[in-house]
């Protein structure tokens, strides 16, 4: 990564106020954290931190408040779990910005860490206020964004907090440009991308700017009725985006053009129904009724797809294979987790659901690398800059003079 990183600057006794994704999954009515992912991801920068005896202020959003104070989206629960982690207390601030929280952090001792309240309570955190920037600025010396998963988003405390410190990037943030980077430079080969979910949208930018680069192309999930719209298919009561039917097309045909291996499913589980008691069966995607809807790749798929797999030494997986929050529809999703947590390759999963999932299965230990960034990975695998990633500080800034004493000693 060319960007400058918390190794790069001195940060022993320093207010360094760092941006992570503690957006975690929760039990709203039971205020429980059902996965940790993302605040185990961030530990190598904040246990840094703590080494160097920098006073570590950290902030994040959690859920969407819609820019007013949710009681159910307090950070204290977060705090509290990071707490047991750290083996150490971490404080929670009533605010994020203000003379209170000023003074909380200016009591702040080296080596403790404090975690503000919910960014998103203030609206001015989504419309990138400046003013909310300069606020939250005033509490440090050193802004570090270690929050790769919001990294998209042109956010006051993502792209604005740079013009008012030093900005630099944390470690788990470099981890994840560094990784994806490498997926769009040399991967291993055969290199395969495994996409599901529900929309085409999502990743049409990824799907075009990767498909000279892998070999094999594999579509499952809701966005695969798209594509078999495309091709002429019947696809019942399935969820398609009409407007990208044309999209589906010429994606094929760049796939042909560029001599990937596109599979799309043979066969699908459709169903009438979609609740809890809804049962499904196979059927080939020439047999699909009217009245059913795709709800998950079907067996021959399932062992197409896993052939394909075996062959590649890098693969990249986004989206569920069907509607996997339905234990009876999510045999094909399950399948492909099993598979790439056994391959002998580095197999990258791409944040959002699909991390969710594999954690909640025991098996993100068991992949290469588990983004923390649905829609950041995507983006930046689509060739898009990441506003938060290009507000950093370059390398060039270390013979440049603007770091101004804060360059560490190699």
């Amino acid at each position: 990564m060319d960007k400058l990183t918390i190794r790069d600057i001195k940060i022993s006794g320093q207010r360094v106020l760092v941006r992570v994704d503690f957006n975690v999954p929760m039990d709203e009515k039971k205020g429980v954290i059902t996965d940790d992912s993302r605040i185990r991801a961030t530990l190598p920068t904040i246990k840094y931190l703590i080494r160097r005896k920098a006073k570590v202020i950290l902030i994040s959003h959690l859920g969407r408040p819609g820019g007013k104070a949710v009681s159910e989206l307090r950070m204290a629960p977060v705090a509290q779990r990071l707490s047991q982690i750290l083996g150490q207390q971490v404080g929670v601030a009533t605010d994020c910005i203000g003379p209170e929280v000023e003074k909380s952090v200016e009591s702040l001792k080296g080596g403790h860490v404090i975690l503000l309240q919910n960014l998103r309570f203030h609206p001015d955190e989504e419309t990138g206020s400046a003013a909310f920037a300069q606020a939250l600025a005033r509490l440090g010396d050193i802004f570090v964004n270690d929050a790769f998963g919001a990294s998209h988003r042109s956010h006051a405390s993502i792209v604005k907090i740079n013009e008012y410190l030093p900005a630099v990037a944390g470690l788990l943030l470099e981890k994840e440009v560094d990784t994806l980077g490498s997926l769009l430079k040399n991967p291993a080969r055969p290199f395969g991308g495994l996409f599901g979910g529900a929309k085409v949208s999502d990743k049409v930018g990824t799907l075009q700017n990767i498909m000279g680069k892998v070999d094999f192309l594999l579509v499952g999930g809701g966005m695969a009725a798209t594509f078999l719209k495309a091709k002429s298919y019947e696809v019942g009561l399935s969820l398609i985006e009409s407007d990208k039917v044309d999209t589906a097309s010429g994606l094929i045909e760049k796939a042909t053009g560029n001599g990937v291996h596109l599979l799309l499913p043979v066969d699908v589980v459709v169903a009438d129904e979609i609740n809890t008691e809804a049962q499904g069966k196979v059927v080939s995607v020439e047999s699909i009724s009217p009245k059913q809807r795709i709800v998950d790749i079907g067996t021959q798929t399932i062992a197409n797809f896993s052939r394909e797999l075996r062959k590649c030494k890098t693969v990249f997986w986004n989206g569920p294979m069907g509607i996997y929050e339905k234990p009876q529809f999510a045999a094909g999703t399950r399948a492909m987790a099993e598979l790439l947590a056994g391959l002998e390759a580095t197999t990258i999963i791409g944040g959002g659901s699909t991390a969710e999932i594999v954690t909640s299965m025991g098996l993100a230990d068991k992949m290469g690398f588990v983004s923390t960034g649905g829609g950041a990975s995507l983006e930046f695998l689509g060739g898009q800059s990441l506003p938060g990633v290009e507000a950093l500080l370059d390398k060039s800034a270390l013979t440049s003079g603007t770091l101004k004493g804060l360059i560490a000693s190699k």
